[in-house]
């Protein structure tokens, strides 16, 4: 059984930007966002997945802990999913990953529905989880804040969201 354990933050300047490596745009939709498993289908870079997410195991400051697997899919399958049976709106986004002290960051910056949105996640192993080296441009922990999984992102986009575009882009 795969297994993910993640910390994901506010990105609150645009500091990173200098250490990103290209980013990749990432079409993603949801068969499935019921509180206890999620079902996705990811493209991006001309490859197309399939990912099974269990239940979100939460606690403050641990990060999110959940049974994750993912298989490979062709192509085409998943352009069809995408517009014909996942849920609307499609999450858009473009991935960028910036190496800092050892770890890889993985910095989300959002479109469409969701533009203004720029998240940071890092994934972590139970023993480097304590040596995790926060970079300045890392803002509020949002691990734990439904808001802020991609899945709660399709019903509930973050345009939508009374002020919060103007709460994270007058930070940066």
């Amino acid at each position: 059984m795969g297994q993910e354990k993640e910390y994901k933050y506010l990105v609150r300047s645009e500091a990173w930007r200098h250490q990103a490596r290209e980013g990749v745009r990432i079409r993603q939709g949801y068969l499935s966002t019921h509180p206890d498993r999620s079902v996705r289908i990811r493209v991006s870079s001309n490859q197309a997945v399939v990912t099974i997410k269990g239940h979100n195991h939460t606690s403050a400051g641990e990060g999110l802990n959940r049974a994750e697997f993912e298989y490979m899919i062709p192509l085409a399958d998943a352009e069809e999913l995408l517009a014909s049976v996942c849920a609307k709106p499609v999450l858009e986004k473009v991935r960028y990953r910036v190496k800092v002290d050892g770890c890889e960051w993985e910095i989300d910056e959002f479109e469409g529905e969701n533009y203004g949105l720029v998240l940071a996640e890092v994934e972590v192993t139970a023993d480097s989880a304590a040596a995790v080296v926060k970079p300045e441009w890392i803002g509020d922990e949002v691990s734990s804040d439904d808001r802020y999984q991609n899945a709660n992102l399709v019903d509930n986009p973050f345009s939508k969201w009374s002020g919060s575009a103007h709460n994270q882009s007058s930070s940066m």
